[in-house]
């Protein structure tokens, strides 16, 4: 008589004890193969943020305030060519600038040319995030003459959004909402290169 419980039981426990083995050798492999995955998933969909800003790529779009309190943004412009500065009423570079910035306006603005400067000052009353106390952008407007568009950004998160080093941070944008030229610090946005290359992206050459 053959007792099957002593002869064919006993393979079973090492066959179930080879698969707990190798069950324990793939799964910190599949945790790590896991976690490679989800560290790439949530890369992939965060590089936008650590991508620069720089010529040749997609200008962001931002939320700002115009000086009456409306909302703005610059989406709402796509399809001209815009001049986008970011400046501050405390910052000489930027002041340096902007009877230039006014210039270009009065040339190329009735060819279409759309100049946009975005205000990092804190609102009045109020101080930034160093303790530098709130510009009043309107009256700085009127004392300058300026008549090109005036945005607010009392937060400054077009700083963080473009990435900037400083102010004042400008850039060129086309009909496609492409950044065709940077400029970090104070130009002369009248001289006859911005000119020519402005006008070229307005003739769409």
């Amino acid at each position: 008589m053959r007792d099957e419980t002593l002869y064919s039981q006993p393979p079973a426990p090492r066959r179930s004890e080879a698969r707990r083995r190798r069950r324990a050798h793939w799964w910190p492999v599949a945790g790590a193969l896991l976690l490679l995955g989800l560290l790439l998933f949530l890369g992939w969909g965060a590089r936008e943020r650590f991508l620069p800003v720089e010529v040749g790529t997609r200008a962001p779009d931002f939320a700002a305030r115009d000086l009456d309190g409306a909302p703005v943004s610059l989406g709402e412009l796509r399809g001209e060519v815009v001049l986008l500065n970011v400046w501050a009423t405390w910052c000489p570079p930027c002041i340096e600038e902007m009877p230039s910035m006014q210039r270009l306006h009065e040339r190329l603005g009735p060819e279409g040319l759309r100049v946009v400067a975005v205000s990092v000052d804190a609102a009045p009353g109020a101080r930034d995030a160093v303790g530098r106390p709130g510009g009043n952008v309107r009256t700085f407007v009127d004392e300058f003459g300026i008549t090109f568009d005036i945005w607010r950004d009392s937060a400054g998160e077009i700083q963080r959004i473009y990435r900037t080093t400083g102010i004042p941070e400008s850039f060129v944008i086309d009909r496609d909402g492409v950044i065709i030229k940077k400029v970090i610090g104070a130009t002369e946005w009248d001289a006859e290169t911005n000119i020519e290359l402005i006008r070229r992206l307005l003739r769409g050459s």
